[in-house]
């Protein structure tokens, strides 16, 4: 397990942040009366969290990663996604669980997997 946290530092760190962002109780903002920024956010956070993870994976495997290690690295963020949704019903009397947000979630890091693919073939194209 430790050499999961040091071979993927970053990943640990964003997907620690989200774990936090997805529990606390955030304060009432301008932006709240934006329409969807929720999902936008879910979005732009697993999309982020799995290009790091993609980057972060080619740092350290220089070959063409294996279906079953693409598959773990789309899924993972999903699942986080998925889980946190129902812990917030659980754990939260302020946060509820919602099917959309597991949608922008699981939306997010299948973007963020096509990017890092893209990220990862150019740069292993360059060399």
């Amino acid at each position: 397990m430790k050499d999961y946290f040091r071979t993927y530092p970053f990943s640990t760190l964003i997907a620690v942040i989200i774990v936090f962002l997805s529990l606390f109780n955030p304060p009432h903002t301008q932006l709240d009366s934006v329409s969807n920024i929720d999902k936008i956010a879910h979005f732009v956070m697993y999309g982020g969290l799995e290009l790091v993870i993609w980057i972060e994976f080619f740092r350290k495997h220089k070959d063409k990663p294996q279906i079953t290690a693409i598959l773990v690295m789309i899924l993972l963020p999903i699942l986080l996604g998925a889980s946190l949704e129902l812990a917030q019903s659980v754990l939260t009397n302020y946060r509820s669980c919602e099917w959309a947000d597991v949608i922008a979630d699981s939306a997010g890091a299948v973007a963020g997997a096509l990017a890092g693919l893209t990220v990862t073939k150019v740069f292993s194209e360059g060399k």
